[in-house]
């Protein structure tokens, strides 16, 4: 049976060529991209943190709500503002927070048992108790809260 051969000067190349091809294949594994987000709080993201941040979004939902006429629909166990462990825990600790959180729980439930008529007015005691909150003990957020109004 008769095979070709290659030329000597035309083996080294194809050899060269399939090594190189060989070598980027194997180089080319799927890596895991991780698309992570960094936490926001350079501290970390504790439990209340990570809850205040959905109690932004469900304020939005409400506010839509609202807008469009609708009774105003709280999606969150808010009561684990008394109990949800803080970024500063001596804060959450105080009785300054304490008053403010069980403020904010009165609006809330004021806001669930409200009217469509009473629905703007209890929404924005809502976002104010916020505001009054954070003033007090983390101002931080603060311009974020001001997107609630």
């Amino acid at each position: 049976m008769f095979r070709p051969r290659l030329h000597a000067t035309l083996r080294q190349p194809v050899v060269f060529l399939a090594l190189l091809l060989a070598g980027y294949l194997l180089s080319c594994t799927a890596q895991e991209v991780k698309n992570e987000a960094p936490p926001l709080n350079p501290n970390g993201d504790s439990e209340l943190a990570l809850l205040m941040r959905a109690m932004f979004d469900d304020a939005l939902l409400m506010k839509q709500q609202i807008e469009q006429g609708e009774p105003a629909q709280p999606g969150l166990d808010y009561q684990k503002i008394l109990t949800a462990q803080a970024t500063e825990p001596e804060k959450a600790a105080s009785n300054t927070y304490k008053v403010h959180a069980l403020s904010y729980l009165q609006t809330i439930k004021a806001l669930q048992q409200a009217d469509a008529a009473q629905a703007a007015t209890l929404y924005e005691n809502m976002v104010n108790s916020c505001m009054g909150c954070h003033k007090a003990l983390c101002p931080g957020p603060t311009v974020r809260i001001r997107k609630l109004y």
